[in-house]
This record gives structure tokens, sequence and C-alpha cells, in this order.
């Protein structure tokens, strides 16, 4: 089983977007979370810890996830898949690109 964490920064487009999609796939638990202070979910520890494999959107939430957590990440697999917030939430582009980023990575 993949224990998909998705981060963003405010938890209201990407990472939310990312979880809906990614959950109904098979063997795949998804979860989300945001790294601003004014998330709507805000990372947490255990969130990292029930994780084996984490997502971020761009390199600034994986520098931001490095100094805030690195107590949390030994062994953890976190991955950047390099999509900026120009998009809604469930916008098709969206969809698409996390399908092909992420995906070869949850299947």
């Amino acid at each position: 089983m993949k224990r998909a964490l998705f981060i963003c920064t405010q938890n209201r487009l990407r990472s939310p977007t990312a979880e809906h999609v990614f959950a109904g796939w098979p063997d795949v638990e998804t979860d989300s979370a945001g790294l601003g202070n004014d998330a709507d979910v805000a990372q947490s520890t255990e969130q990292i810890a029930w994780a084996n494999i984490i997502f971020v959107m761009e390199k600034a939430h994986r520098n931001r996830l490095s100094r805030n957590f690195r107590a949390h990440l030994n062994g953890k697999r976190v991955i950047c898949l390099d999509i900026p917030d120009d998009y809604e939430y469930m916008q098709a582009e969206l969809v698409r690109l996390l399908e092909i980023k992420a995906g070869k990575f949850l299947r």
C-alpha cells in the first residue's frame, strides 16, 4: 500500500486536487497539507510519519519541509513535481499534470 502525502502552500488547490485524484487509485491512500501559515490543513508530523512517499509541488516546498520537519523526514522519499500555483481546484490541466508526474510513482 502506498501512502501518498501531497503538499503545497495553502492546501486549497494543488494538493487537495492530488489527494482527490489519487484517492481512487488501487493500493493508494492519500492525504494533503499546506506549509503556509494560513493553510487550510497545516502540515503535521503525524502526516509525515504516516506517509511512505511525499510529493511537494515546488522546490520551495521541499526546502521549507526540510527546514521545518528535518528530524521527521529520515528515510522518507520526497519528490518535487514542479507544478506552479497556476491552476484551480480539479482543473483538467492540473489533473493531467498530476497523473503524468506523480502517477508514475504510484502505479
